[in-house]
Formats: structure tokens, sequence, C-alpha cells
């Protein structure tokens, strides 16, 4: 009976997945939308691709997928081929292709309201009316899950040309810096969880 028992403990024990942790950088698909400010998560998820020596070429109907390791942790990055007002669509797709619940997410984004170069982890919270968190929640059906926001800086005039240009030249240094900074939280929630990130880089 007892052996019995330990055989079906070690057959669970080797069947066990390690967790999954799912980065999704939000942004438009296409070179017409490259480079531009509402793609400050697809620059991040490129960064942390780099770092991680993964490459995004897993071409799903909602998003390009890559899976690696990167901090000692199994992950999967993405960037969704949906447009921003719908990336919940994505982002419902990569959860449950991994079958991970919204806790294991990580949302990176860019942020309007905050100054160029200033980098944001919260744990969950409201879409502070970034079309694509109104989709996310409305996917998701929860706002629980982080979410990291990349400063771009608002304008003094209309917002939609703005954040679908590319940073100006003097701009540069400052998104990039932000954008390499952005990758290192999503590094340090990876390793250590939400609070460390927050206590760390905002």
């Amino acid at each position: 009976m007892r052996s019995g028992l330990l055989g079906r403990f070690m057959r669970r024990g080797r069947t066990e997945r390690e967790p999954t942790l799912v980065i999704v950088g939000l942004g438009n698909p296409g070179p017409k939308y490259a480079g531009t400010r509402h793609n400050a998560g697809f620059m991040c998820v490129d960064v942390l691709a780099g770092r991680a020596g993964i490459a995004l070429n897993d071409k799903r109907r909602a998003a390009f997928l890559g899976e690696g390791r990167l901090g000692g942790r199994r992950i999967v990055l993405v960037k969704p081929r949906t447009f921003m007002n719908v990336s919940g669509e994505a982002v419902r797709y990569a959860m449950d292709r991994y079958r991970v619940r919204a806790e294991s997410v990580l949302i990176v984004l860019d942020d309007l309201d905050l100054p160029l170069g200033r980098v944001r982890m919260r744990a969950s919270g409201g879409s502070g009316g970034h079309n694509g968190l109104n989709s996310i929640n409305a996917a998701l059906g929860t706002q629980d899950y982080a979410r990291l926001r990349i400063g771009i800086g608002r304008p003094q005039g209309e917002t939609v040309g703005y954040v679908l240009g590319a940073f100006s030249p003097e701009e540069a240094p400052d998104a990039e810096a932000a954008i390499a900074r952005a990758a290192d939280a999503a590094e340090a929630w990876l390793a250590h969880g939400v609070n460390y990130a927050m206590d760390n880089f905002n």
C-alpha cells in the first residue's frame, strides 16, 4: 500500500511543471508604428528578449511569443499582434495558452501622465484612461495584475499624434534610459516579486 502511494506521489512530482511568468509589452504592430511613444512596451520587451536570448518568432493570430529563461525563471515574452485598443485579446490568449493566472502576468506600457524617463510599477489598479489597459481589464474581468508604466510625458496640445509619433532626438536618450530601467524593473519582478520591484524602481 505504501509503495503504491509513494509511486503516485513520485509520478506527480515528475509531471509538475515549473510556474511560468508572462511579460506583455503593449504597442501597435507593424513598421508604421515601430519606435513610436505608444510602443514603449514593445521596446521594453525587445530589451528583455535581447538580454535573455529569446526570439519572439512564435507567430500566433493574436501575438508574437517567445519562451525562455531570465532571472532564473521560466518566462514568456509577448508582443500583441492586435492593435492597442484590443490588447486584451492577446493577453487572454497568452494566459489561456500557458495556463497562468493574472498574478503571473506583468503588463508593460507607455504613460502620458509620467514624466519622460520615469517608470512606475503597480500591483493592480485602474486603467488611468489607457485604452490598452481598458481592453485588458475587460478581457480578464479583473484589474489585479501587475503593470509597469514607462513615462512618455504629456504634450501641450492633442495627444493622439503625440503618442503615435517617434521620440525626438532630444528625448531619445531619456527614453532609452527609461526603457532600460523598465527592463531592470521587470527582471526584479521576475526574481523578487512586485513589492520588491515597487520599492526599488518607483
